[in-house]
């Protein structure tokens, strides 16, 4: 059954809830809306699916646990944060830390992360009115993992905002790269007319190697469809979860999200959706989903999910970017995110970015040992990133 605790602190009343239920879905998306970099991940809708649907879960590992603050009946703070029994579907790194208590004979998990499921996108964490209620929620948070005697807490993909209050705390700070392509073009900073003209401000050797995968594809008799939200019917929907599934048992894992998970996208977040179809000689044969964000300018895209029912060579490049970064120039898009990893992004320009988390560790000894950790960690993060942007896809203009 679902609990609910409140404490009163100064102006404000701190509730603790296990369940995003206990919050009004207006309320939350109203807080979320004002913040700085707001994604549609952080919608009450997306993570309430994430909970309902059986896929991010106790079951899975992932015990929610909702923190707000109210100011009379007005949401003024709030976060989600989850109990987590081991570190997969996170995106940030934390194994060798868990190691490392465990050869100690002490106990990393249960530990809590602050972020949206299996998504890394950076975004705002603490949903906050204005910087001390962003600091008071994030004391909150911290008495509250005293109070359960968690290991740790983790603000993953975090927001400036987010990161300067965990800062302020004495939270330590992690870099990691994520790349990411720009509706920009490099020499004349407007955005690009047409996929020709974003080619054409590549380098040659780079220029020829996409027009060579794109070949390659319409070789194999390989065309695409764009789809948008409510024009994804359902079949298109079970399509695209059959594609996704088969990705992932390809791999010897199971698919981290539930058919219902996306059942309830369609139903509850369609127009934050659009589905790339590859057909040949009329049938589907993969598939890539792309969400996005035109509440806030500017528009917004991410990759998330693809798959495959057929080998074709190249045809992941090209669901997965092509097709996308397409779709965002004929819509004006200003950013299409690419997701965690992968330096093959960097030769189909998407450039590198840093992304950042924080973190809190109670044990004194082992905070010291990590923040020794981090200070080696970031100085070769940043030399990496600067080594990737070193090698920039773009024409070099004298």
């Amino acid at each position: 059954m679902a609990a609910m605790t409140e404490a009163t602190c100064s102006a404000m009343t701190l509730r603790h809830h296990d369940t995003l239920q206990d919050i009004p879905a207006a309320a939350w998306d109203d807080l979320l809306a004002a913040q700085d970099c707001a994604t549609p991940f952080m919608r009450h809708a997306y993570l309430s699916a994430m909970h309902t649907s059986a896929s991010a879960c106790p079951a899975t590992g992932w015990q929610p646990h909702v923190i707000s603050l109210w100011r009379g009946p007005d949401l003024a703070a709030a976060c989600i944060a989850h109990l987590k029994a081991h570190s997969y579907g996170e995106y940030v790194f934390d194994w060798a830390w868990a190691d490392a208590y465990a050869r100690h004979g002490l106990d990393y998990y249960p530990k809590a992360i602050v972020a949206s499921p299996f998504t890394p996108v950076p975004g705002a964490r603490l949903l906050a009115r204005n910087a001390s209620d962003r600091t008071a929620l994030l004391r909150a948070l911290q008495d509250w993992a005293g109070q359960r005697q968690l290991s740790s807490l983790h603000l993953l993909f975090a927001a400036p905002q987010d990161l300067a209050a965990a800062r302020q705390l004495g939270w330590m700070q992690r870099e990691t790269v994520q790349f990411h392509w720009h509706n920009r073009h490099p020499q004349h900073g407007r955005v690009f007319h047409d996929f020709d003209d974003f080619l054409a401000s590549l380098s040659q050797d780079k220029r020829k190697k996409i027009r060579q995968e794109r070949r390659k594809v319409a070789q194999a008799g390989v065309g695409f469809r764009a789809l948008e939200g409510r024009g994804i019917e359902p079949a298109d929907w079970d399509f695209f979860y059959a594609c996704y599934e088969r990705t992932y048992l390809e791999h010897r894992n199971r698919p981290y999200l539930t058919r219902d998970f996306f059942s309830r996208m369609a139903a509850d977040m369609p127009e934050a959706w659009v589905l790339f179809v590859a057909e040949r000689q009329g049938h589907p044969i993969a598939c890539s989903l792309v969400a996005t964000d035109d509440a806030q300018a500017p528009a917004m895209a991410y990759g998330r999910y693809w798959g495959a029912l057929e080998r074709v060579d190249c045809l992941h490049f090209e669901a997965c970017y092509y097709q996308p970064i397409a779709w965002c120039i004929a819509r004006g898009v200003a950013r299409f995110e690419g997701g965690a990893q992968g330096e093959h992004k960097l030769a189909r320009a998407l450039l590198p970015v840093a992304a950042h988390s924080a973190h809190w560790l109670a044990h004194p000894a082992f905070a010291h040992a990590v923040h020794d950790y981090l200070e080696r960690e970031t100085p070769q993060v940043e030399s990496y990133l600067q080594l990737l942007q070193a090698h920039s896809p773009f024409r070099q203009v004298p």
